[in-house]
């Protein structure tokens, strides 16, 4: 699902509220995960899964086309980690009628 698919059924599931604002809404919460990841802080939503920071220490590769080492910068990159409720909804048996 992309961003304006799911501001699209907030806004329906919520009638009274106007689309521009859910959009706002769903852009403040996105913002607020990125920067307290930017900030180095966990983000943990009780239900749906913790994002964190994790970091690569730098290291010597190789470009493959050339065989040339090269100096390959550390780096960090975000991690998601679904909570034991969202395992438990995405594997349940669900039994067809």
């Amino acid at each position: 699902m992309i961003k304006s698919a799911l501001v699209q059924r907030i806004a329906d599931s919520y009638p009274h509220l106007y689309q521009s604002v859910v959009h706002n809404i769903v852009n403040a919460i996105i913002d607020e995960i990125v920067e307290g990841l930017a900030r180095g802080d966990r983000v943990e939503l009780r239900g749906f899964g913790v994002f964190s920071v994790s970091h690569r220490r730098a290291r010597l590769g190789r470009n493959p086309q050339t065989g040339e080492y090269v100096q390959i910068e550390q780096k960090r990159f975000p991690v998601f980690k679904a909570s034991r409720a969202m395992h438990e909804r995405l594997n349940r048996d669900e039994t067809p009628n």
